[in-house]
């Protein structure tokens, strides 16, 4: 039977679309706000620079070349806010590749740290009075503009607290000890004076003794840099980091080295995880490192080989950026890295055809090689460890001979599958 609707339920439909039409109003209106401000985004930013300039004294002071690196920075982080709150995603680190080489010449440059932070409070409320003169006299538009406030503050927070910790990393970095100090120091270890006479008074500081154990870093910026701090940027980075008790880390003509004293009991992988998540976070931040680890120095007399273990490790990280962590590394794991074309022009074109075609396939035979290897040679761990049936590694073990003539319970040829199937995978290790 057919009823007519009840004037209450119309009522609400018509409610609900009013509410539906409004949203789509005020939607509109917020992108054309921000696409109003990105066209006059560098206008806008010229005006917001003399607004900086005249409520935070200390930028009425610096350099034309510093001020034409603020009014470059203003312009940066203009477009990079209205283009999130375009695309209506949140602010991440990888966003603000280039805060931290600012940070670094405002430290260098001297200004202050609460003047430093005070630019970010004058922009963004120089931003928020530029949203309100495009949104206009409608309802809309000041909806609109509402709806901005909170983006604009979380914004300019998550910039000022990234541009302060970064500020203050190098800040701290070079209070900790002159330049000329720590490379001194540096070089004497390295070289092996230390080691015929007595160490440098410099070397207490960092807790360096004779019988120290330590590990020595090499870490080298990769991709194209134009900016001259980036090495002095990167290298407070990794002296903030919390390695191990102490750490001596030096900027020289084109790398970083770091050395780091372990204190008794402390677990040198432990030490490459923490610079790992070090180098991870500097390569968000748009600062990509190759960095290279030596095995343990015990002691002073070590660390030239150290040294050159380092430099040989970091020669292994590819042009992405990355960690080769010596500690972190098997024999097996480091040869294979070594590995030249050599080696992958000696591996049976039976065996490169059957890893090239399983790997194709989902690689379960690949797997079931390394689980084997893993296991020891034992079927039923091999099943366990692979959640299968016995009878299904059995049936994969035969199905892996029959391809590659190798049978898998002759060491010779488990090893010339192994190292067959991390040849193709590419170098292990490097993180």
């Amino acid at each position: 039977m057919f009823t007519l609707p009840h004037p209450m339920a119309k009522a609400q439909r018509g409610d609900a679309y009013q509410a539906a039409f409004e949203a789509g109003e005020v939607r509109s209106e917020r992108k054309r706000i921000l696409h109003t401000l990105l066209d006059r985004v560098d206008d806008l930013s010229e005006v917001e620079l003399a607004a900086i300039r005249a409520e935070v004294p200390a930028y009425t002071r610096v350099g034309d070349r510093l001020v034409e690196d603020v009014r470059d920075q203003v312009a940066q982080h203009n477009r990079t806010m209205l283009t999130l709150f375009l695309e209506e995603r949140g602010v991440t680190l990888e966003d603000f590749t280039f805060v931290r080489g600012a940070a670094t010449r405002r430290a260098r440059a001297g200004v202050a740290l609460e003047d430093y932070v005070s630019a970010y409070r004058v922009g963004q409320q120089f931003l928020w009075n530029a949203i309100v003169d495009v949104a206009g006299d409608t309802s809309a538009g000041r909806e609109a503009a509402l709806g901005l406030a909170m983006p604009l503050m979380r914004y300019i927070d998550f910039a000022s607290t990234h541009a302060g910790r970064a500020y203050v990393e190098f800040q701290q970095y070079q209070v900790a000890g002159s330049d000329s100090e720590r490379r001194d120091l540096l070089d004497s270890l390295l070289s092996g004076e230390a080691i015929r006479g007595q160490l440098p008074a410099a070397a207490q500081k960092y807790s360096i003794g004779a019988d120290s154990l330590m590990l020595v870093a090499t870490a080298i910026p990769v991709g194209e840099y134009s900016d001259s701090l980036v090495l002095p940027a990167a290298s407070a980075a990794v002296a903030r980091t919390e390695l191990c008790a102490k750490t001596l880390v030096v900027v020289r003509e084109t790398d970083i080295v770091a050395l780091v004293v372990l204190y008794p009991g402390a677990d040198p992988t432990s030490v490459c995880d923490k610079l790992e998540a070090a180098q991870v976070r500097l390569s968000e931040e748009g600062l990509p490192l190759a960095i290279g680890v030596s095995t343990v120095a015990r002691g002073v007399a070590e660390l030239p080989r150290a040294y050159a273990e380092a430099r040989a490790a970091v020669e292994l990280v590819g042009d992405i950026g990355g960690m080769a962590a010596l500690p972190q590394l098997s024999p097996f794991d480091y040869f294979m890295l070594r590995a030249d074309d050599t080696a992958h022009r000696l591996i049976d074109s039976r065996v490169r055809a059957f890893v090239e075609e399983d790997r194709a396939r989902g690689g379960s035979l690949i797997e079931t090689i390394r689980a084997f290897a893993d296991a020891d040679l034992n079927l039923r761990v091999t099943a366990e460890q692979l959640w299968v049936h016995p009878n299904t590694v059995q049936y994969r073990l035969k199905r892996i001979e029959e391809h590659t003539g190798r049978n898998l319970r002759n060491i010779s040829d488990l090893l010339d599958l192994l190292i067959a199937v991390t040849l193709d995978e590419g170098p292990p290790g490097v993180l």
